[in-house]
């Protein structure tokens, strides 16, 4: 897309951070500066006492999203704003993010080079999550990940997993975690999880403290849907480590890549490995 037709944005603020209404103005200005009108989500805009519109509509109503806050928010306003197929642009108040890579002082600058085309859009995959259970069925999007888990400490989840409707593996342990490349930095890697280059159209199931050595993390290619079913336990549905649903014993997880992709508004020069070796410490000996 051509970023220089970005004419209305509409921005998310990091919840519960009214600290950041100065903030909110310098970004209005910088904005405005460009001939670019601002709106603002109606939480936030309570938040920061100006006026607001109710999100979903504010995605109807603009060309793109800007969060002000961490990866948090920005992942958040991607998830939120998926179905409306406009991109996202992370502004970091704080610590440089994986996603939020421009900050507040390079803001004059980013948006006059967007306005010229000279920024990046990248394409980024997202899960598409179908809870199916015997009165319910639930529809959702995971930015980074869906982890399937146990719902009580005490007890330890039987997860059976489907490759395209056939058998592919027990997991027996804490749950499993499925995640976009993206996501594969967070919880993911904690897990043991691979590091993926989030361009790529893959997702990988890594499992979480797996009773058995034998149970290792594995990539699979996009093109593959998987199901879960805990045939002998409740369990937690978790999406983004933001939104949680609890399924039945019996019920079933279906999860693949949607067909449409995440949009994020990045510099022209960045560059996913500099920002792993910053956040990762990589090369780093001391």
């Amino acid at each position: 897309m051509q970023t220089s037709s970005i004419k209305k944005i509409g921005v998310l603020l990091r919840p519960s951070t009214p600290e950041l209404k100065s903030s909110y103005y310098k970004l209005e200005k910088i904005f405005k500066k460009h001939n670019i009108n601002v709106y603002v989500d109606s939480i936030s805009a309570g938040m920061i006492d100006v006026m607001g519109m109710e999100f979903e509509a504010m995605c109807q109503h603009v060309d793109a999203i800007v969060t002000l806050g961490g990866d948090g928010t920005l992942i958040s306003a991607v998830r939120r704003s998926f179905k409306f197929g406009i991109p996202v642009l992370g502004v970091y108040a704080g610590s440089l993010g994986f996603l939020a890579d421009v900050n507040l002082d390079e803001l004059d600058e980013f948006v006059h080079k967007m306005t010229q085309d000279k920024v990046r859009v990248d394409e980024r995959s997202v899960l598409e999550v179908k809870i199916v259970g015997k009165n319910k069925e639930l529809e959702t999007n995971a930015f980074n990940d869906m982890v399937l888990t146990r719902s009580t400490i005490s007890n330890m989840i039987h997860i059976e997993t489907l490759v395209d409707a056939k058998p592919f593996n027990t997991y027996y342990g804490d749950g499993v975690v499925v995640s976009t490349p993206t996501g594969s930095t967070a919880y993911n890697l904690s897990c043991g999880g691979p590091v993926i280059f989030p361009l790529t159209e893959v997702f990988a199931l890594t499992p979480i403290s797996a009773h058995s050595l034998s149970q290792r993390p594995v990539v699979l290619p996009g093109k593959f849907s998987i199901e879960m079913k805990t045939p002998q336990n409740k369990a937690l549905v978790i999406i983004d480590g933001q939104d949680m649903h609890e399924i039945e014993q019996g019920d079933s997880v279906h999860i693949r890549l949607a067909s449409a992709k995440a949009k994020l508004i990045h510099r022209e020069e960045f560059n996913y490995f500099e920002v792993l070796k910053q956040k990762l410490g990589w090369g780093d000996h001391r």
